[in-house]
């Protein structure tokens, strides 16, 4: 591996394990979420395994999911609103800040290894379905094995409820 691409891998590594130890967390005081969690938890083995390969389907994967966690949250949730006040004074809202700190590592880390790759016109159209997928698969375990309160936050963080 090239020494300058270690700092990637580390960092794809280390935001990926932030992430699924938030859920892991989350999981333990809120059981109700525990299925989803677990499915959750898989795309980020994927995208360690993908780009570990170079993959730009593992790279959009990791740049898209992480990015569209950190917008529901951030921006589309009291989570937000309480970091723009610097309220932040519940453990589950300091958890849900660790992950998308985790998130952008992960952001940051498959930007410059895509860019690396010196893409061309498949790599780019790889690089948004691995994304568009792995949003899908989100979503897709939101609706089907999460708790009906995670629909609804969804639902409100996307204008449609």
């Amino acid at each position: 591996m090239n020494p300058n691409a270690t700092w990637i891998r580390a960092s794809i590594i280390a935001g990926s394990a932030m992430f699924v130890f938030a859920l892991a967390v989350a999981a333990i005081f809120a059981p109700q979420w525990r299925v989803l969690h677990v499915m959750q938890a898989l795309p980020y083995i994927a995208v360690i395994i993908l780009t570990g390969r170079k993959s730009a389907w593992g790279y959009g994967a990791g740049v898209f999911t992480a990015s569209f966690w950190n917008f529901l949250v951030l921006f589309r949730s009291p989570i937000g609103v309480a970091l723009a006040h610097g309220a932040v004074q519940r453990p589950d809202e300091a958890l849900q800040l660790f992950a998308a700190l985790g998130h952008f590592l992960i952001i940051v880390a498959c930007l410059v290894g895509f860019w690396r790759t010196r893409p061309a016109g498949r790599q780019w159209r790889e690089f948004v379905a691995g994304g568009a997928i792995a949003i899908g698969y989100f979503l897709a375990m939101v609706w089907t094995v999460g708790p009906p309160e995670g629909v609804e936050h969804i639902k409100q963080a996307l204008g449609l409820g």
